[in-house]
């Protein structure tokens, strides 16, 4: 973890109990529409969804895109006058399909403000993370005029802001990890981790048993050994709560396609109990 107060971007805001949506659907569209909501991030997701290269760099092209309206960042997009809605623009994230620093580099260089990695399981995998996040002489990351850098018309200025910005993010996903998270927290450069409900519990033999006491006893587990905030994905209302009680620091608090499948059932049960009455 990094105890430079002079961090900023979304390394700062991971410190402030963020909130943020999941974009499983590779649709600049509904990354704009995210952001719009003044979610403090939203994460494009690479390992599960079809989502390319040049789709990602759409994406986080949209989310810019709403960050540069009227009113972005002021609370006029949808969450009021909220101090959180206030503080900042939405922030871009990337989830790479695997720790890997060709994808890492790449993701970045189209402007993202951080990066997500699944199945850290260890420090030694976390500081090659970090390392693939990190220009010289903290990480290991290429340089390249891109569009990250404004096409390298930035270049200087990128350079020097990019390690006190840009955010990375591990993945606890199996057992083992939990049994790391310490050591995985401690890991300079680090900035949180994320729980990844549905793979722990499939690691742990529970799938799905979030009640389960093995389960909680794993997600307590991280939370009292991490140096850095570790949050965690809702996939509906109640879930939301029950991370909150849990003691999550942030929250990814939806997924696009459960945004999408929730209002079409609801409108179509509504229309439904319309016509009954």
């Amino acid at each position: 973890m990094s105890d430079d107060p002079g961090v900023a971007g979304l390394r700062a805001t991971l410190r402030e109990s963020p909130a943020g949506h999941w974009l499983s659907t590779p649709s600049p569209q509904l990354a704009e529409q995210l952001a719009l909501t003044d979610a403090d991030f939203v994460v494009i997701d690479t390992e599960h969804a079809p989502t390319g290269l040049e789709s990602v760099e759409a994406a986080v092209r949209a989310v810019d895109a709403a960050n540069a309206r009227d009113g972005a960042g002021s609370g006029d997009r949808g969450r009021g006058d909220t101090e959180r809605a206030a503080a900042a623009d939405t922030a871009a994230v990337v989830r790479v399909a695997w720790n890997d620093h060709v994808r890492i580099k790449r993701v970045l260089d189209t402007g993202a403000a951080g990066v997500m990695a699944p199945q850290v399981n260890t420090a030694a995998q976390a500081e090659s993370f970090v390392d693939a996040v990190r220009y010289p002489p903290e990480g290991r990351r290429g340089v390249a005029g891109t569009r990250a850098s404004a096409y390298g018309r930035d270049l200087d200025g990128y350079y020097e802001r990019a390690n006190d910005r840009v955010a990375a993010i591990a993945q606890i996903e199996t057992e083992a990890a939990v049994e790391n998270a310490g050591e995985i927290a401690a890991v300079d450069g680090l900035d949180a981790l994320l729980v990844g409900p549905a793979d722990l519990s499939a690691d742990l033999g529970i799938f799905g048993e979030y009640e389960a006491e093995r389960f909680r006893a794993a997600v307590e587990s991280v939370l009292a050994d991490s140096e850095v905030p570790v949050g965690t994905l809702a996939t509906s209302l109640r879930e939301v709560d029950e991370w909150a009680d849990l003691g999550y620091d942030y929250q990814i608090v939806g997924v696009d396609a459960g945004y999408v499948a929730g209002g079409a059932e609801a409108a179509l049960t509504r229309y439904d109990e319309s016509r009954e009455n």
